[in-house]
């Protein structure tokens, strides 16, 4: 079906046609101020080129080059606005893999063994996910002490997109009391429960694997038992870094007479359990596609077609193009060569000064 209403997708760009108003005004002003001003005290008009060797513009050049400013500034809007028509709906289908990302947003992610943070990075290796997904549905909860649904199963990419600025220090900086990986296990347990049981589910852990909670093995065995893969992204070094204060400085252990910082250090052999227990795949974050892709791979393991669902999309036809074209072919004009005589003043200018 297609559908040929013209519309544009963001009229509000036009608002900025209220600015040609104001420039009019500014411009008669200042042509009036000009007619008045002292020189003309001291000469005629038409004697006034000769002797300050400029000239003011006639009446119809001025207002000549302001409606073409005026144009070109439509177009300008016209352009941004996104003139559009002819869309079709396309049906969308439903990949049987599907991955809900996990995300710890916890204090100690904010340390600095990796370039900017872990929580930086791990934010990085979540767009790059989302770029290098053809086969895969994707999910994202994100979890401190308490888990967070920012965007269930879903192949709408834009969705999870907007919600990556989302993903900050700011947000972490209210999550002080660790992580629960239980709760946000539970909670990404009844996410994937409504899905068909023969289709591939599948759970992504990206976190430095500091948990201290008992049966979180039992836990992800249980999952592992109904058809639910573990996954997990490491983030950080062994070495490990100190743990930023929310109010500036470090994290120290009171407990430490020494008042010593806190390092929190990435728990690989915590991860590596859990994701022997899960039956899935550990992978170290790097700065390399290698990690997402083997991770997107493994995922994408199931044995079912993709099936049409119900879900219909318009796909809009865009002609932002059109006052583009037309105003770079009103601007091309402008940049012609220089007259002769400018080049050769130029010159004669160039070889006094040498």
């Amino acid at each position: 079906m297609v559908d040929q209403v013209f519309h544009f997708e963001q009229p509000l760009w036009f608002l900025g046609l209220l600015v040609i108003l104001p420039v009019a005004l500014w411009l008669m002003r200042s042509a009036a101020r000009a007619a008045r001003g002292p020189i003309h005290r001291y000469a005629d008009p038409h004697l006034l080129p000769h002797l300050s060797g400029t000239r003011d513009l006639r009446t119809t050049e001025r207002w000549g080059r302001f409606l073409r400013w005026a144009l070109l500034w439509t177009l300008l809007l016209a352009a941004m606005a996104g003139p559009r028509w002819d869309s079709t709906d396309v049906r969308l289908f439903h990949p049987g893999n599907n991955l809900l990302v996990l995300l710890d947003i916890s204090r100690s992610m904010l340390a600095q063994d990796v370039s900017p943070s872990r929580l930086g990075r791990a934010r990085q290796e979540l767009q790059d996910l989302i770029a290098r997904d053809q086969q895969v549905r994707l999910g994202l909860i994100v979890f401190a002490s308490t888990p967070h649904v920012l965007a269930p199963i879903t192949e709408d990419i834009g969705s999870l997109l907007n919600t990556l600025p989302a993903l900050s220090a700011d947000l972490a900086s209210s999550n002080l009391q660790g992580s629960s990986l239980t709760r946000a296990l539970d909670r990404a347990e009844s996410l994937l429960a409504g899905l068909p049981e023969d289709s591939a589910r599948a759970i992504l852990l990206i976190s430095d694997g500091d948990f201290d909670e008992p049966g979180l093995t039992e836990r992800v065995a249980r999952l592992a038992e109904q058809g639910v893969r573990l996954h997990a992204l490491g983030m950080g070094t062994t070495d490990g870094a100190s743990v930023p204060a929310p109010q500036g400085g470090v994290i120290v252990d009171p407990a430490d007479p020494g008042r010593q910082p806190v390092r929190s250090r990435l728990n690989e052999a915590q991860l590596e359990a859990l994701v022997q227990a899960g039956g899935g795949l550990y992978r170290r974050a790097d700065y390399r596609d290698a990690d997402t892709d083997a991770i997107l791979k493994a995922a994408a393991v199931s044995r079912l077609p993709p099936e049409a669902s119900d879900t219909r999309t318009r796909i809009w036809n865009e002609r932002y193009w059109l006052p583009v074209l037309l105003l770079v072919g009103l601007l091309l004009p402008r940049f012609r060569r220089l007259p002769r005589w400018q080049g050769a003043r130029s010159q004669t200018r160039g070889g006094a000064s040498a």
